[in-house]
């Protein structure tokens, strides 16, 4: 059996655009959500993965298509594991090509999360080969092309100068959120957060979860990994991104941090700085 292999990194071409190539076997993502826009080509094998309160499969050829802050997970269904390409292009990057194709203000969402599109697939694909070359101008133009191919075949409309799902929370629910992202490092009790809002702990936590799809404790790790990306992304060694973002050591920091992005920090900061130099 292959051993697992995985490189996420940046676009050369095109700021706000991640990208990950992967082959996974026993590598489980955590639920957690993206704040970019998530679109995956499977090349061999099968993904399954909870997205939202559905359990969905993707086998060879298909193509997954994930909105923003909705939290997923993310495993093999059979012992090959899974192979595949993956673009996480920024709200900001859709938008954009959204607009120049004459939509109306708002984000677009796609309906259908995986779909078995040829010519879809073969727009992702090309764009993905193109940016892991290195050619600046191929790879911008096919991101563009794919880009504008998935909008016209698979996306709908999203409410004109809406805000997103979490800002649509109740201020009890947003009150908590900034709270957390202000103590990563020292984080509040349930009962404290139970205090602030004047709520129960019980109703809380079912408020919460409501609205952003976890518990006040997995959406901290969520917000300390993004903190972390950040802080990598500045060249900080993992050790003291850890002790920044409220993370045990760096072994903790390492556990969440694959179980979101899909590589560990050093591999993901290798990758950054090599752009940067």
């Amino acid at each position: 059996m292959a051993s697992e292999v995985a490189r996420y990194w940046q676009h050369a071409a095109v700021d706000g655009v991640d990208l990950l190539r992967a082959r996974y076997v026993t590598h489980r993502y955590g639920r957690h959500s993206h704040e970019t826009y998530t679109f995956g080509l499977i090349e061999a094998g099968v993904e399954e993965f909870e997205y939202g309160s559905n359990l969905l499969r993707a086998g060879p050829g298909a193509v997954a298509l994930l909105d923003p802050d909705v939290v997923h997970t993310g495993q093999a269904a059979t012992a090959w594991g899974w192979a595949y390409r993956v673009l996480y292009p920024q709200v900001c990057v859709v938008t954009d090509v959204a607009a120049e194709l004459g939509w109306r203000a708002g984000t677009p969402r796609f309906p259908q999360t995986v779909l078995y599109d040829p010519g879809t697939a073969a727009l992702l694909r090309s764009a993905h080969r193109a940016a892991e070359c290195g050619d600046q101008l191929a790879s911008s133009t096919l991101l563009m092309t794919a880009l504008a191919g998935l909008l016209t075949a698979h996306a709908a409309a999203g409410p004109a100068g809406g805000p997103s799902p979490l800002t649509k929370a109740p201020d009890a629910v947003g009150a908590v959120r900034d709270l957390l992202a202000e103590r990563l490092a020292d984080p509040p009790t349930l009962a404290e957060l139970a205090m602030l809002t004047g709520l129960s702990q019980f109703a809380l936590l079912r408020a919460f979860r409501a609205a952003t799809g976890l518990p006040p404790h997995a959406y901290l790790n969520q917000l300390r990994v993004r903190r972390a990306r950040r802080l990598l992304d500045d060249g900080l060694p993992a050790a003291e991104v850890a002790a920044r973002t409220g993370f045990a050591d760096q072994a903790h920091l390492t556990r969440h941090f694959k179980r979101v992005v899909g590589v560990p920090p050093a591999a993901y900061q290798r990758e950054r700085l090599q752009r940067a130099s």
